[in-house]
């Protein structure tokens, strides 16, 4: 099934107060975690967070989701996730860093933002072929490890209306082919990147030839 582009529209204007102030906060607690650890973190780069935040808004604005649900692949220190719980999704975030998880947990309870995260990868059952195929004899970052990280949520790939990846550079494809494997009919995939912003694209049913 093939991935459409979705246009969106995002306003210009200045963030909302509380989610400033939470950004500054998270910003802020990330760059401690960052500068703490005597080793970075493999693949842990933080999006560009008042952008996404703007996508966020402009697809929940414009109604473009078929729900709430909402999911952040690679969730890091779970910003994404809260801003999305700051505009009504119900929010999930998965990270395979236990310490990230940790983080993440914290900043949104002294929030009040009720986001469930999980220690785990975002990689669903059968998903490592995929994978595997895309890296072939490469050193790869994205483990194609699959756990219990979605029977933990008591959720599945199918069950989000909204997936958030920020992919490292050349590995757009794999986190496409994920969601175009996994995720439901109809449910948007929004990708972030340093050069093109971000992507939303929506799973459709491909037409049959006659």
């Amino acid at each position: 099934m093939p991935l459409i582009d979705i246009p969106i529209n995002i306003r210009e204007r200045r963030l909302p107060r509380e989610v400033a102030e939470f950004l500054d906060e998270a910003t802020a607690r990330i760059e401690s975690f960052i500068a703490d650890r005597p080793v970075r973190i493999t693949g842990f780069v933080p999006s560009d967070f008042e952008f996404v935040y703007g996508a966020l808004e402009a697809v929940a604005e414009q109604d473009l989701a078929t729900g709430d649900v909402f999911c952040e692949w690679g969730s890091g220190f779970g910003v994404v996730a809260m801003l999305a719980s700051l505009l009504e999704f119900q929010a999930y975030g998965i990270e395979i860093e236990p310490g990230l998880v940790d983080g993440a947990r914290l900043l949104a309870e002294d929030y009040d933002l009720p986001v469930d995260f999980v220690t785990g990868s975002f990689v669903p059952s059968g998903g490592e072929t995929i994978v595997e195929e895309f890296y072939g004899n490469e050193d790869l970052w994205l483990s194609g490890h699959v756990d219990d990280a979605y029977q933990n949520l008591g959720m599945s790939p199918r069950d989000f209306d909204v997936i958030y990846a920020f992919p490292w550079p050349g590995e757009e494809d794999v986190i496409s082919n994920l969601f175009d494997e996994f995720a439901a009919v109809g449910s948007l995939l929004l990708t972030f990147g340093q050069i093109e912003g971000v992507r939303v694209r929506r799973k459709v049913v491909r037409k049959q030839n006659r």
